[in-house]
């Protein structure tokens, strides 16, 4: 069977805003999502309930921007790549529609407004902002270089965690790095349903990623990434004092991997897409957990 873009191709008369719009992904909001609802697990955990509001809109505000900037980089890194890809061919920097030098400057602004939310925090929040740019600027990077970039997504997606912990406490306490770790284990299991989607187009490419590496253990290999997510998060309940409302949300969320597996148990490019896509639930199945857990006590 025919392989079927997941991305359509844009129209040549599409307005060039929207190019812009596209190419921050703010058209796709799964990624925001995904990096969202870590944050807020921490948020939650910092101050055993629901935040102070401006902290709240930083981080909820940030989440996008750094989101949008790190999917500009990441086609600008990718833009010898993409266009050889069938998931990527159409994006706004393989199509010619926006120039490499337009799309670092759209970077540049994104994180410009970024950092200026983060300068209304404390001393070392914004002190800890400087490693989330550049892990957030190096990650795109990483692909040609090693097997590896699913887990260094996570450490770059996670990295609003310890900044959620020091906003809030001033600190970041062991409880603030053992959810980091969870959630770069995290990461690299949907993300590596997001690679098995390319695995095919990447290896012709010669680029590298977690599905590569896996070979044919990505299922058993997966599913010790997952256990190991789920053990580290009902971990994170005991060291929380969290109760039964969190550990029924860690059970929906161990419910809906198991989900996962059962529609990837053939490797096809769709079902792995679509599971990339189904952690967004497994995300909000466990902040809810967190959030009426703190909020019924």
């Amino acid at each position: 069977m025919a392989d079927t873009p997941l991305i359509s191709p844009q129209s040549p008369a599409t307005p060039r805003w929207r190019h812009y719009w596209s190419l921050m992904r703010a058209d796709r909001p799964i990624g925001t999502l995904l990096l969202l609802w870590p944050t807020w697990w921490a948020l939650w955990l910092a101050a055993g309930g629901l935040p102070p509001l401006w902290t709240l809109f930083v981080f909820t505000a940030g989440v996008w921007l750094t989101r949008s900037a790190g999917c500009v980089i990441n086609d600008y890194a990718d833009r010898w790549l993409d266009p050889h890809v069938e998931r990527t061919k159409s994006r706004p920097l393989a199509t010619g529609a926006i120039s490499g030098r337009a799309a670092l400057a759209l970077f540049a602004l994104l994180m410009l407004v970024a950092f200026g939310l983060v300068l209304t925090l404390n001393g070392l929040t914004i002190g800890l902002s400087f490693i989330g740019v550049f892990l957030a600027a190096s990650y795109p990077y990483l692909k040609r270089y090693t097997h590896l970039p699913q887990v260094y997504l996570g450490m770059s997606f996670g990295w609003g965690i310890p900044m959620a912990f020091a906003a809030v406490q001033g600190e970041v306490p062991m409880l603030g790095w053992l959810l980091y770790a969870g959630n770069i284990l995290w990461s690299t299991a949907y993300d590596t349903w997001y690679a098995m989607v390319d695995r095919e187009d990447d290896l012709k490419m010669g680029s590298h990623s977690t599905a590569i590496l896996f070979g044919d253990l990505d299922l058993v290999i997966q599913g010790v990434l997952y256990a190991l997510f789920l053990a580290t998060m009902a971990l994170v309940g005991v060291r929380g004092g969290l109760g039964g409302y969190y550990l029924v949300g860690v059970a929906v969320a161990t419910a809906l991997v198991v989900y996962e597996f059962w529609i990837c148990r053939n490797r096809e490019r769709g079902p792995c897409f679509k599971a990339f896509l189904h952690n967004n639930w497994v995300g909000a199945a466990l902040f809810a957990g967190i959030a009426v857990d703190l909020a019924l006590r």
